[in-house]
């Protein structure tokens, strides 16, 4: 086919952006969170439970009685997700739904005594793991971290909220 008239010919970019995964902030705190999420897992599993529920249960701790809309909006989730979230909870006995008083459409998330009784070793487990992740680094530099991840977050926030609602379903697709 060489040399053929028919011959497809395939343009490829003279140079294709490059870009160090070492060097690459999205790289970085993805690999940072995954060893957060691994470490807090198996703190989480010695009492049986997933850590998907971690999440839930740090929104609920601050303030429970919240709809499932508002549980998926903290915890940056689809809805569909944190119902399936909500229904292993209910399961495990660490939540329960209950009828909204003045408007009886809307359910409620309210902590079981079980849910609530778990807090205090949970919030525990959170305080020893950023412990760990923080030793050896001057206390300046993580108040500079925080901010800066603080930042970068509302800008990539802003960026996914400016972009048509169809962009954003495309490119889930793909």
């Amino acid at each position: 086919m060489e040399g053929s008239p028919n011959a497809m010919e395939i343009q490829m970019p003279a140079s294709i952006p490059q870009l160090d995964p070492e060097k690459s902030l999205g790289y970085q705190v993805r690999r940072c969170h995954r060893r957060f999420d691994r470490l807090l897992s198996a703190y989480l599993g010695k009492h049986g439970l997933k850590t998907g529920f971690w999440y839930y249960l740090r929104v609920l701790w601050i303030g429970e009685g919240v709809t499932q809309k508002y549980l998926s909006d903290m915890t940056n989730v689809a809805e569909n997700t944190t119902v399936t979230m909500i229904n292993g909870m209910v399961a495990q006995g660490l939540v329960e739904r209950a009828r909204d008083t003045s408007d009886r459409r809307k359910l409620r998330i309210c902590l079981t005594d079980r849910g609530r009784a778990l807090e205090q070793k949970m919030m525990q487990y959170a305080i020893d793991i950023n412990r760990v992740a923080q030793a050896g680094i001057d206390p300046n530099e993580i108040a500079i971290c925080a901010s800066v991840l603080r930042r970068m977050s509302a800008n990539l926030k802003d960026e996914l909220e400016s972009l048509p609602d169809q962009a954003i379903a495309d490119e889930e697709l793909s």
